[in-house]
C-alpha cells in the first residue's frame, strides 16, 4: 500500500471524485466503458503538458515519420490510456483462461513451467496497451508472484486500486523502494516469482540505447535473475478495442557465467531491444508521456 500519511480534506475530495469516476464506468458494459474512456482522454490528453513530452519522444524515436503521423500516434496513445483507466473496474470480470475470454495468452505453457519448477522467475514488461492484463495472466495461471507497483499519491485512491487488483488475483504486491526490494528478495528466496516494469525512467541503473539514444535503465530485474539463477521472463500485451492478446516471450539471456561488469550492460541492452521491438509493433499502444530519455538526448535528436 502507499506510504502512510495523514489523510487530508483534499485526499477525501479526490477519492470521492475518483470513486464517482470508477462507478460511472463500472455501470457500463466493458466495451462501452472502454470506448467512452478513449473518447474522453483523446480529447483532454492533447491539452496537457504531457502531450508535449509525448511528441518530443516520438520525434526522437521516429525521426523519419511525418509530424502528422506523430500527432495521430499521440492521440491514439491518449485514447488507449483512457481505455485502460475505464477498464479498471472491469478487470475482475476477466478470466484469462476461459474459452471465451477477451484476454488470450500465447505461450502460457511457459507460465506452467515456471510454476512447476518451484524456483520462480523475474517477469519484466512495459506499459503496453492495458498493462494491468499481464499480472492477470500471471496470477490466474496461477503462478505465485509478488508484483511491484507505484503507489498513488493519494492513499485512499491507492487502496481502491489495490482492492481491484486483489479481486482479479494479484494479492502479492509491494511498493517500490527499500522495503519493496526486501519483499522481492524474500519472495524469490521462497521460490516465488516477481514481476516488475522495466521501461520507465530511472535515474540510476545502467545506460543502454533505446531507439538509438542512451537512457538509464533499471538493472534490478537482471540482477535478481542472475542472483537466483532464474529466468528473466519478458511479457507483452496488445489490444484491439477491449480485447487483448498477451505473449509470454522467450526468456532473455543474463550471461550467468560472466562478471557483472560485462553481463549487466549486455543484458540491459537486450531488455531495451525487447522493449523497442514491442513498441515498434504498435507505437500507439506504448506510454509515451514519461521522460524516458534525458534532456540531452532530446537535444542530440534535435527535438527541442
Amino acid at each position: 500500500m502507499a506510504v502512510s500519511t495523514d489523510i487530508t480534506l483534499i485526499h477525501r475530495l479526490e477519492d470521492f471524485g475518483f470513486g464517482l469516476y470508477m462507478d460511472h464506468f463500472a455501470r457500463m458494459p466493458i466495451d462501452r466503458a472502454s470506448d467512452a474512456g478513449a473518447d474522453w482522454l483523446m480529447r483532454l490528453g492533447p491539452l496537457s503538458g504531457a502531450h508535449t513530452t509525448a511528441l518530443r519522444n516520438l520525434r526522437l524515436a521516429f525521426p523519419n515519420e511525418t509530424e502528422r503521423w506523430r500527432r495521430d500516434v499521440a492521440r491514439a496513445m491518449w485514447a488507449g490510456i483512457g481505455r485502460t483507466v475505464a477498464e479498471m473496474p472491469h478487470l475482475p470480470e476477466i478470466n484469462a483462461y476461459r474459452e471465451d475470454s477477451r484476454l488470450t495468452v500465447e505461450n502460457a505453457e511457459r507460465l506452467d513451467a515456471i510454476r512447476e519448477s518451484g524456483k520462480g522467475a523475474v517477469f519484466i514488461s512495459g506499459h503496453f496497451a492495458n498493462w494491468e492484463l499481464m499480472p492477470v495472466a500471471i496470477a490466474q495461471r496461477p503462478v505465485p508472484c509478488q508484483m511491484t507497483y507505484r503507489p498513488a499519491n493519494n492513499p485512499l485512491i491507492d487502496a481502491r486500486i489495490l482492492k481491484i487488483r486483489e479481486n482479479y488475483g494479484a494479492r502479492l504486491q509491494s511498493a517500490k523502494g527499500v522495503e519493496g526490494g526486501v519483499g522481492l528478495m524474500r519472495a524469490l528466496a521462497r521460490g516465488w516469482s516477481v514481476a516488475l516494469m522495466n521501461d520507465q525512467k530511472y535515474n540510476e541503473g545502467v545506460e543502454a540505447p533505446l531507439f538509438g539514444h542512451n537512457c538509464m535503465t533499471a538493472d534490478g530485474p537482471t540482477r535478481l535473475a542472475r542472483r537466483f539463477a532464474i529466468p528473466l521472463q519478458p511479457m507483452s500485451v496488445k489490444r484491439t478495442g477491449a480485447r487483448f492478446h498477451a505473449v509470454v516471450h522467450e526468456p532473455l539471456p543474463t550471461d550467468p557465467g560472466a562478471p557483472d561488469a560485462v553481463a549487466l550492460p549486455a543484458s540491459i541492452a537486450r531488455v531495451n531491444a525487447f522493449m523497442e521491438a514491442r513498441i515498434r509493433e504498435a507505437p500507439e499502444q506504448w506510454f509515451w508521456v514519461h521522460r524516458r530519455w534525458p534532456r540531452q538526448a532530446w537535444v542530440d535528436a534535435g527535438v527541442l
